[in-house]
């Protein structure tokens, strides 16, 4: 099997719906305060499960709100790659499932950049039946698989890397799962547990996925759960996630609608902070799953006015940020750069714990977090879970965004406080919001492009 030229020839290609053509942002200083209500792009997390999801199932899926982004248009194109029709209109997307079974069954497979794509797909297919290789971005390439490879060789995958023993590329040779029981353990990521998960429905027996230790982020694994069940899938778990058991009852197609993506949305929250005005989320609100809706109650420990209403979450800045806590993030970790990047504003220092696992992510970013306040003229301290930031005033810096988007997006709610930052690479923020930037001057925030 070769890879085609269109998705092996630049494995760093960004998709149709990126951000494209900019070295260089320049963000702020923000004159004033923000005051806006903003409405957020569909959620990530939910949108890259339903797709995987949608595309095993039996029958067709009409997907509404979903996340124009990079690792949604590389989890489409490898869908189409795998056989599977796929039409997009929009943020809508109609999908006609294969019932378990790819009708492309000897193919090469792009995952792009986007670690729930390549595990998520990377287990939907063991499930399945025929001889894959799978590759990422060269940073996917160099993500942790190992934990996915051991429990989907337990349950009958035949998988050979092609370059290091526990990352992608792979060979896949699959030849359906056997279910039973799988001991896995959920320290490093929760994409591990639920991408055996998303599959176990169409495995030949149950599968009881036991945990050896705990998930990192337990919300995750709630959130597929959910969605197993919103299509159709039988499964249950004890209170503690240590135990939980799937039925061999496949999944069936439907209508479903994304809701919208609160990681996203915290950007926004945090721009309030910043500068002491008022940002409301018009389409989020405390009902939801997802984890870093609690970066709230974090910015009203750091003295902000949370209200949430059916009219969504409002979120109003104090004149100055309090510091002088410790707090772990590592329930909402996508938030840890936020979080780091606020705290120079704040009146002391910022503690961030249980957080060693985003060394794993799109760059190492304890590391970044520590090198970018460096540069700032900001103290800060890399712990072995986490890190210590001293209030300060950030100089004027040119700044690597270390092709992650979390770090373009979080470095740009400093900027609103500082005076001068550019970033490098704010195409980056493709991979989860290329809208990011144009949200940004809808809140009255000065930003300029450089090509």
């Amino acid at each position: 099997m070769r890879m085609d030229a269109k998705h092996g020839a630049d494995l760093e290609a960004r998709s149709p719906w990126a951000l494209e053509g900019y070295r260089l942002a320049r963000v702020g200083p923000m004159p004033g305060r923000v005051d806006a209500d903003v409405r957020v792009p569909g959620s990530k997390s939910v949108t890259n499960r339903a797709l995987v999801i949608a595309a095993l199932a039996d029958g067709e899926s009409v997907l509404s709100g979903i996340l124009q982004s990079d690792d949604a248009y590389w989890c489409i194109e490898a869908l189409r790659s795998l056989g599977v029709r796929v039409d997009v209109e929009g943020d809508r997307v109609r999908i006609q499932g294969a019932n378990g079974r790819f009708p492309a069954s000897r193919t090469a497979v792009y995952t792009g950049a986007g670690g729930t794509t390549a595990r998520f797909l990377t287990a939907a297919l063991a499930a399945s039946s025929g001889e894959y290789e799978i590759r990422g971005s060269r940073r996917m390439n160099e993500r942790p698989m190992g934990e996915l490879f051991r429990a989907l060789r337990t349950l009958g995958a035949d998988i050979v890397p092609l370059e290091r023993p526990e990352t992608l590329p792979i060979r896949l040779r699959a030849r359906g799962l056997s279910g039973g029981a799988v001991e896995m353990s959920g320290a490093q990521s929760s994409q591990f547990v639920s991408g055996v998960l998303i599959a176990a429905p169409y495995a030949k027996a149950p599968t009881e996925v036991r945990i050896v230790d705990h998930i990192v982020q337990h919300a995750y694994v709630e959130i597929t759960l959910d969605m197993m069940r919103d299509f159709g899938a039988r499964c249950s778990a004890d209170d503690e996630l240590t135990s939980i058991s799937v039925e061999p009852c496949g999944y069936r197609g439907r209508a479903y609608d994304i809701e919208a993506d609160a990681s996203t949305a915290c950007y926004f929250f945090a721009a309030a902070a910043a500068t002491g005005g008022r940002v409301r989320v018009t389409n989020l609100t405390q009902n939801t799953r997802q984890p870093d809706v609690h970066f709230v109650d974090v910015l009203a420990k750091m003295g902000c006015d949370v209200k949430s209403s059916r009219a969504g979450i409002e979120v109003r800045g104090p004149e100055k940020l309090r510091g002088g806590f410790s707090i772990s993030m590592k329930e909402m970790s996508d938030q840890t750069l936020t979080l780091a990047f606020l705290a120079p504003l704040a009146d002391g220092p910022i503690e961030i714990t249980g957080v060693g696992h985003i060394r794993h992510h799109e760059s190492d970013r304890l590391r970044v977090i520590v090198e970018t306040l460096s540069r700032l003229g900001v103290r800060a301290e890399e712990r072995e879970d986490g890190v210590r930031i001293e209030p300060g005033t950030p100089r004027r810096a040119v700044l690597a965004s270390y092709d992650d988007h979390r770090v373009a997006m979080a470095l740009s709610v400093l900027a609103l406080g500082a005076d001068g930052l550019e970033i490098e690479d704010p195409g980056c923020v493709s991979k989860t919001c290329p809208t990011f930037f144009d949200h940004l001057r809808a809140l009255g925030v000065p930003v300029e492009l450089v090509p």
